[in-house]
């Protein structure tokens, strides 16, 4: 599985370069029009070809960085994996119910968090230590709210309510309560 920090660098240099044009090619457009009322260098052919163009690069950027998401392969096809490990988790009165103090994951270990909300919608998020998010997903009561993920690199992962949930829920932090062991090798 990709990981995520390295998707979401990639994507803003790509959208980053794709918006510029844009906003160049209307910037220019809009200098030539206002400058005399009309263009003689900038034909409507010419406009809308461009258009088009920039239409299908967008579609395109779309298309090629829709494999680059890490959780992509997983949810597409959910009946093929079974996880290592399944952690399930409840969550109500603005607090979460792990299974232990500390979850436990080995290196390149599938893992399934099943998590349960007794009362309000609550967002369910993991973070690197520097405070990047790893996954998050959004807990609904009533529904099935789980995600499977396999953690690539070891390290102490922070659990963080990402839904608003009244102004308790900025305190539903468990810090390092997520620990992934050395991979082999490493």
């Amino acid at each position: 599985m990709v990981d995520s920090s390295l998707v979401l660098w990639g994507q803003t240099i790509a959208y980053t370069f794709y918006c510029l044009v844009i906003i160049l090619l209307m910037a220019w457009f809009g200098y030539k029009i206002t400058r005399t009322g009309k263009s003689n260098i900038v034909k409507p052919a010419l406009f809308y070809t461009f258009v088009g163009f920039l239409t299908v690069l967008g579609v395109s950027l779309h298309l090629i960085t829709y494999n680059t998401i890490p959780w992509t392969p997983v949810d597409l096809n959910r009946g093929d994996y079974t996880p290592d490990k399944t952690f399930e988790i409840t969550v109500g009165d603005h607090e979460f119910t792990l299974p232990s103090d500390k979850l436990v994951i080995d290196c390149n270990e599938l893992v399934l968090f099943d998590v349960t909300s007794n009362d309000l919608t609550y967002g369910f998020g993991v973070f690197r230590q520097d405070n990047s998010m790893v996954f998050q997903m959004q807990v609904v009561p009533g529904h099935r709210n789980d995600i499977l993920w396999e953690f690539e690199k070891p390290g102490l992962y922070t659990i963080r309510s990402t839904e608003y949930s009244g102004p308790r829920g900025i305190f539903m932090i468990l810090k390092d309560a997520v620990e992934v062991l050395p991979c082999e090798g490493l």
